[in-house]
Order: C-alpha cells, then sequence, then structure tokens
C-alpha cells in the first residue's frame, strides 16, 4: 500500500479502485491476523461531532498498531476560542503524525488539509463518511465472497452516507440504488461523480420508489431519518420518511439472501424496525467491528507501517 504513504483520505473519490480493492485486501488480512504491523506515530483526533464507533475504533486501531492517540475535543482547544483553522492546523502539523477529523463542513476538512502537512482523514462530515464505507464494503465482501456485480439499496435520506455509498460502491464495481423522499436526494455533484466512476459499468439509481429500489438487492443500507445538526426537524420528517423504512416488508422485496447494514446509532421503530435489525440477515454488529480493522487498514498505508 505504498501509494497512500502519506497522502489524505478527504473522500472516497480519493483513492482508485485498485487502492480501494488492496485497502479491503490489507483489513481482512490485518483482522485475520495473517499480518501483524507495527507503526510507533501519533493520531490526533479533532471531533467536533458527537461518536461512539468513530472515536473507540481509530483509537483502539492506533493502539494496536503500537502507536499513541490525543483526543483534541475541541471544547477544550483554542478552536472553540475561536483561533482559525489555519493556524490550528499548522500548529498540529508539528506534534502529530496524523489527524482524524470529524466536523459539519467538508470545507473546513479541506482547510485543514491545505495548510496541515500530515496526512488528514475524514472521520465525517456532512458531505461524506469514507471510513464507514470502508468497513461497510469489507462487511460486503466477508458475506458474498465479492462485490462486483452485487446491488446495495439505500433508503432514507439523502445524507453523506449515501453520497459516501454511491463512490464506494462505483470504485468497487457494485450496483447502487438511493431510494429517498421528494426534495431529500443525495448530492448531485457526488451523483454524477458516481456516475462517472461507474463509466457505464454499474448502475448509480437515484429514486423516490424504495420498492423498486430494494427489488432484488443483495444488500439493504439505511441511516437515521435525521443526522447530528438536524435534530429540531426530526418530528417533522417522520412521516415524510415513514416509506422509507426498512421493514419486514421491504425486506420481503430484495435478494433472499439479502443482508442488512446500518451505519448506527439506530432508532428502532424509525428507519429500521427491531425484527430487522435483530434478525438473521442483519450484518450491523459485524459491521461495527469491521470500522475497528479498515481503519486500522487505513492507518497502516497512509503511515507506512511495517
Amino acid at each position: 500500500m505504498a501509494a497512500l504513504l502519506g497522502r489524505d483520505l478527504l473522500s472516497l473519490a480519493d483513492i482508485s479502485p485498485t487502492e480501494l480493492q488492496e485497502l479491503l485486501q490489507l483489513a481482512t488480512q490485518l483482522k485475520s491476523q495473517q499480518l501483524k504491523l507495527q507503526c510507533n506515530k501519533v493520531l490526533g483526533l479533532l471531533f467536533s461531532k458527537a461518536s461512539t464507533r468513530t472515536r473507540v475504533s481509530f483509537t483502539v486501531a492506533m493502539y494496536q498498531l503500537g502507536g499513541q492517540v490525543i483526543d483534541l475535543n475541541p471544547n477544550v482547544t483554542q478552536v472553540s476560542r475561536g483561533e482559525p483553522l489555519q493556524d490550528t492546523a499548522r500548529v498540529l502539523d508539528r506534534y502529530l503524525d496524523i489527524l482524524a477529523i470529524r466536523t459539519f463542513a467538508q470545507q473546513d476538512l479541506e482547510t485543514f488539509a491545505h495548510y496541515a502537512k500530515i496526512p488528514v482523514i475524514n472521520a465525517l462530515t456532512d458531505a461524506e463518511h469514507p471510513c464507514q464505507v470502508l468497513a461497510d464494503l469489507l462487511t460486503i465482501q466477508e458475506s458474498f465472497n465479492t462485490l462486483a456485480g452485487l446491488t446495495l439499496t439505500y433508503v432514507g435520506d439523502g445524507n453523506n452516507m449515501a453520497n459516501s455509498l454511491m463512490l464506494g460502491c462505483a470504485l468497487v464495481g457494485m450496483n447502487v440504488r438511493i431510494a429517498t423522499p421528494s426534495g431529500y436526494e443525495p448530492d448531485s455533484q457526488i451523483v454524477e461523480q458516481a456516475r462517472a466512476i461507474a463509466n457505464n459499468k454499474t448502475e448509480v439509481l437515484v429514486t423516490n420508489d424504495p420498492e423498486l429500489a430494494a427489488k432484488g438487492s443483495a444488500v439493504l443500507y439505511t441511516d437515521v431519518w435525521a443526522s447530528m445538526g438536524q435534530e429540531a426537524e426530526a418530528d417533522n420528517r417522520m412521516p415524510i420518511f415513514q416509506p422509507y423504512q426498512i421493514s419486514e416488508q421491504l425486506l420481503s422485496l430484495a435478494d433472499p439472501e439479502a443482508i442488512v447494514l446500518h451505519c448506527l446509532p439506530a432508532h428502532r421503530g424509525e428507519e429500521i424496525t427491531g425484527s430487522v435489525i435483530e434478525g438473521s440477515q442483519s450484518r450491523v454488529w459485524e459491521q461495527a467491528e469491521n470500522r475497528l480493522h479498515a481503519q486500522k487498514a487505513l492507518l497502516a498505508s497512509i503511515l507506512g507501517a511495517e
């Protein structure tokens, strides 16, 4: 994975199909302990949004590589007092080896990456969640022993998960269908970016019909209907999004061997029923575990672990 050495990961579009496949292969080897790597480096976590899986998985991954982690909570740094992002970036660049940022605006992430010479990883923005999709693809690959030619259907809000899933699926040769209520479609520029990557070899479909999207799909995927920062809209969104719930009925339209994914946290009875997330076709807990292995592979690749 020398190709990723020292590079940023701000979007899945930053890596090539071959690099993504190699990352997944490395994650598989690290998970099975066929390969053990060491990297005595320091990772900084600058998280402006709440986090469970991202924070813990990045921390454990770095510790298992033999490195160290500094949790840079914005509330206890000068960022919270208005220090310009470019100043913080240039200072942290002189202390850390790599920085993972979880924030709202993609532009803030890009500002950090511009002013910091160290690698910067997108640990979630309002635009994308690339690290989650690395784990998602690893989980799908484990379930089907392949990725190419499969169809993933995402139902719900056209948010950062929908954006990154389109890019990730296009990169690995999967069909992807995004079903959202009218007015909640994913970013149109990212839709076109994903279609350019797919190059007419696979499907990138955006629709308002969840049943059409689910038909015959190998993977059904959903996320909360109101993301962080949208909590005030939650009640108003509920009736709009109700037809986009992953229920037993929607799952019955998918392939009989289909799996169900959710990036968590889940609101049972809203975007997914309790019986589906706890059912035999759910791979949600394997998916959550794979955050650790996928991010360990990413850190090892960017930092040149040996």
